[in-house]
């Protein structure tokens, strides 16, 4: 969403919205006499019919005024005013204008910024907290708090570059687990059951796929993102940028897609009729209604001078498959479009119709929403006990273990223990929820939590702000020398990374590290210290130093953050997170964010992008976390460690084969079933998340490094064994993007890797 450019609009949204309301808004009024006798009023009729009536209906005014969000009553077919801008990014959020807690809701359940939720790999989990905040926003509709039910979320953009200021919005760097992130989240809020298919059209909210496609620089040395022309080769486009938005359609049943701000290979992305109707609609079978990043249709004429005149920046989203303007460039030019017969009003029909379609859906022209499915849920299940325990368990499920020399943590809980909480992030409730938040049920800063295990605690915050420009390091060290243990809290807030805002170096703001050093040198025993951040930090002296015996990673970790931090500090939860990016050294500023590539380049040593393709140093790498557990594991041999992927009279050949050229059945019935074996050899019970990467014997140009095909989360106790079971359907999980963009199988040997174990596979053709 484009949160900053609009930020004037929803000031005066908010402002003409001031009074509460207890009724919400909606058509076919079952005491009104006056709309009985709509067809499209009526519930009998498939929605395809009704929506085609209401349509007819409209004069051309009337049809215009409904291609923007703030789309105006139509008062004399009872149809109220709609807002299709509101935000859930992880929880609902009064960040757009749609959504407003000024009546009996107060506040909603907010959850870890996605990034930290990533780290969990738990898709149940992302799938249960989908489901919380669909069912939030239909709470807050029913108590007539809310002109709307569409949520531009969830943010799958792939987390290319460590400097990106929204990458703490997204699921990652990996192609699969942001769309398997896609999938369950959409799934939950839209009111689908974890497998999908339960929805059959109606929608408990509107779930939104952003930013399509290949957006991931806000405002980089000057280059902004509306201006931004990402040079994507279709290598890069089929294997990366594209399988998260494939999977938030044809997987999760989105019933919202965003087009983006920048343009990609020249095209804008609102104005692309590839991207939009001829892929999304017409590959994937996307169902639904696509929207404009806010003001995205103006920067087309203003800012790219991809179209010639105003009416032609609207003629050619019209025609791309665009249905709805967030802002005003379609009320005011598409009438002059119309006129200058550059725009045949059927493309207006068009986008309308998969408007009232998606409102439909909603419930939002069945009479009174509370006497409808969705009815029943209310005021009460918003912070209900329930959802906030849920923010509790995401919280500590994200947490990653980065460093933990001679086992530090967990501390012991002894009465006449005493400790120093220090740093800038300690006690800031804001810094704990991210961007796109709204209020929080309730907020636990880290100090807060960590004085409830020590009642003997003394807090010097360090730094004047995360930014460090002035550091009381004295004084800090002083409170350092006193006692037993040292917490640092430190890290990033939204002033180092945010919507319109990337970051140009990648260590800690200020003097940080120098307060840093300092308290660790001086205090009795090895400090702890704890990063929030979205995006990764260069921490390598952290890492080498003796002083600093352990290092957590807690991302920006919700309204409970605080206490999930304390708990794994004291040992009252054993983490299991895993990075889900890479951690790159300072050095790698030098490659320019601009360069879309993720295939390394020896020849001008480009280093590639992450744990795919990346052949640099790292500071940590994707899928990397400890626990104060030790997980073993093993990898039995499979039946089908010889895969044929040749046609019943095909010869052998070393050439690497279209996956569009072998017989679905085929793909099917070679599928493999690997059983991983894992045993927890710690003395704590502990939630671990399997990770199973495919590599090849010998990559060829192009190849990735190795390939994350399958993950699972598992819950152990001390001593425990299990085993997970991964089916890998060998045409989707082993093969790769060749330079046409085209999906193809290598033959040859490959191996299956998980931790250490390695399990030989070879592919014949």
């Amino acid at each position: 969403m484009g949160l900053i450019h609009c930020l004037s609009l929803v000031s005066l949204l908010l402002l003409v919205h001031t009074t509460e309301s207890t009724q919400p808004p909606f058509s076919c009024d079952a005491s009104n006499p006056s709309t009985k006798s709509f067809p499209f009023c009526q519930t009998s009729l498939p929605i395809r019919k009704r929506v085609q009536d209401l349509v007819s209906r409209l004069t051309l005014d009337e049809k215009i005024s409904q291609l923007v969000n703030t789309a105006p009553p139509i008062p004399r077919l009872g149809i109220p005013g709609y807002q299709w801008w509101s935000e859930a990014l992880h929880g609902v959020a009064n960040v757009g204008p749609g959504i407003h807690f000024n009546g009996a809701i107060k506040a909603a359940t907010s959850f870890p910024q996605v990034i930290l939720t990533a780290a969990s790999f738990d898709t149940h989990l992302w799938y249960r907290i989908g489901q919380v905040i669909g069912a939030e926003a239909r709470a807050v509709y029913n108590a007539g708090q809310a002109e709307g039910m569409t949520f531009w979320a969830p943010n799958i953009n792939i987390f290319r570059d460590p400097r990106w200021g929204r990458g703490q919005e997204t699921p990652g760097e990996d192609p699969l687990v942001t769309g398997r992130y896609a999938a369950a989240y959409v799934r939950g809020v839209q009111g689908d059951s974890f497998e999908g298919g339960k929805l059959k059209g109606r929608l408990q909210a509107s779930a939104c796929c952003k930013h399509f496609t290949a957006y991931d620089l806000d405002d980089w040395k000057g280059v902004n993102r509306f201006v931004f022309d990402a040079r994507v080769t279709v290598q890069d486009m089929a294997d990366t940028y594209q399988p998260p938005f494939q999977s938030c359609v044809e997987e999760g049943r989105a019933s919202g897609i965003m087009c983006a701000y920048n343009r990609v290979n020249g095209v804008p992305s609102c104005a692309d009729y590839n991207l939009l109707s001829k892929t999304a609609r017409g590959r994937w079978g996307f169902n639904g209604y696509i929207t404009s990043d806010c003001d995205a249709v103006s920067i087309i004429f203003d800012n790219q001078r991809y179209a010639k005149t105003p009416e032609d920046a609207v003629v050619d989203v019209l025609k791309a498959g665009m249905d709805v303007d967030c802002g005003s460039y379609l009320q005011n030019h598409t009438k002059k479009a119309v006129e200058q017969k550059k725009l045949p009003e059927s493309e207006i029909d068009r986008a309308l119709r998969n408007l009232f379609s998606v409102r439909m859906r909603l419930g939002l022209f069945d009479g009174n929403p509370v006497q409808q499915r969705f009815g029943n849920i209310g005021p009460g299940q918003v912070c209900s006990q329930d959802h906030q325990d849920l923010a509790l368990e995401a919280a500590r499920s994200g947490i990653v273990l980065l460093k933990n020399s001679d086992r530090l943590l967990p501390l012991p809980k002894k009465k006449t223990l005493s400790l120093a909480v220090i740093g800038p992030n300690a006690n800031s409730p804001k810094t704990l929820l991210g961007n796109y938040a709204g209020p929080p049920c309730k907020s636990v800063t880290p100090l807060q939590a960590l004085q409830s295990y020590a009642k003997n605690t003394l807090f010097h915050q360090g730094c004047d702000s995360v930014d460090c420009s002035s550091a009381a390091i004295g004084e800090a060290v002083n409170i350092a020398k006193k006692v037993d243990y040292v917490v640092l809290v430190v890290g990033l807030d939204q002033t180092q990374e945010r919507e319109a805002h990337d970051r140009v170096h990648l260590e800690l703001p200020g003097k940080q590290q120098e307060l840093i050093n300092a308290v660790a040198s001086a205090a009795k025993k090895p400090v702890v210290l704890v990063l929030l951040s979205g995006g990764p930090v260069d921490i390598s002296s952290a890492k080498n130093d003796k002083h600093i015996g352990s290092i957590l990673w807690a991302g920006y970790p919700g309204q409970a953050g605080g206490s999930a931090i304390a708990e794994v500090i004291f040992g009252d939860h054993n983490p299991g997170g895993r990075l889900p990016v890479t951690w790159y050294p300072q050095d790698f500023v030098k490659v320019p964010m601009t360069d879309m590539r993720m295939r390394a380049e020896a020849s001008s040593g480009y280093p590639g992008r992450t744990y795919r393709f990346y052949e640099g140093e790292k500071v940590f790498e994707f899928g990397y976390g400890l626990s104060y557990s030790n997980y073993v594991y093993e990898l039995p041999a499979v039946a089908q460690s010889m895969i044929h992927l040749n046609q019943s009279s095909a010869t052998q050949t070393a050439e690497n084969r279209l996956v569009s050229e072998l017989d679905k059945d085929l793909c099917e019935r070679k599928k493999i079933s690997v059983n991983v074996r894992v045993k927890n050899e710690g003395e704590m019970a502990g939630k671990h998340s399997v990770l199973l990467f495919v590599r090849r014997e010998k990559a060829s140009h192009g190849s990735p490094v190795k390939q994350l095909v399958g993950f699972q989360s598992i819950n152990l106790k001390a001593g425990e064994r299990a085993e997970v079971e991964f089916v890998l359907n060998p045409c989707e999980r082993l093969s790769k993007a060749n330079e046409a963009g085209l999906m193809v199988i290598e033959p040859g040997s490959h191996f299956l890797v998980v931790g250490d174990a390695e399990l030989p596979l070879t592919i014949i053709i």
